[in-house]
């Protein structure tokens, strides 16, 4: 962590529609990869609306370096199956952190980010200054794969003595 700038706390909340991966349903867990970096939740059984609520913290060094979503059904005696991926940048996200922003009222939307080719959003995403933190609510659409969103909320976490943003 002597190169971070901060910590990236991504709040996996929610599955949504997930795909049909075994008889009638899946066992998912979220797989977060950025660089060598690679964090997992647990696995909720037999659920296609999966409620996670985990907390997953990265180290921020590289931030043009894209973040990927990976969703797996977990399978006892065979590998894993894939249940779609996503990926999402974080270059708005820094942009919000870096502007002035004390003294603004909590749920002041400072930047709106719209679904586009370059990202995985499924719906318009709101960069918001919440209780004197810039947070980001996202619904990522999974490629590859025939159905499912996760819903995840970006956090900042500064490390004293880091290079900061």
């Amino acid at each position: 962590m002597e190169n971070s700038m901060g910590l990236l706390r991504i709040h996996v909340i929610r599955g949504v529609n997930l795909a049909i991966r075994d008889v009638r349903s899946s066992d998912p867990y979220v797989i977060i990869r950025m660089g060598r970096q690679k964090l997992k939740t647990r696995v909720v059984k037999r659920n296609l609306n999966p409620e996670w609520n985990e907390e997953l913290t990265l180290s921020i060094s590289d931030p043009p370096v894209p973040i990927k979503l990976l969703v797996y059904d977990r399978d006892r005696f065979s590998p894993d199956d894939k249940m779609g991926d996503a990926e999402f940048y974080i270059t708005d996200y820094l942009q919000a952190l870096r502007m002035q922003l004390e003294g603004l009222p909590s749920g002041t939307i400072i930047r709106k980010v719209l679904p586009s080719r370059e990202n995985c959003l499924a719906e318009e995403s709101h960069i918001i200054w919440a209780n004197g933190k810039v947070v980001q609510n996202m619904f990522l659409r999974l490629r590859n794969v025939e159905c499912g969103e996760v819903e995840i909320q970006l956090r900042w976490i500064d490390i004293p003595g880091s290079k900061g943003l």
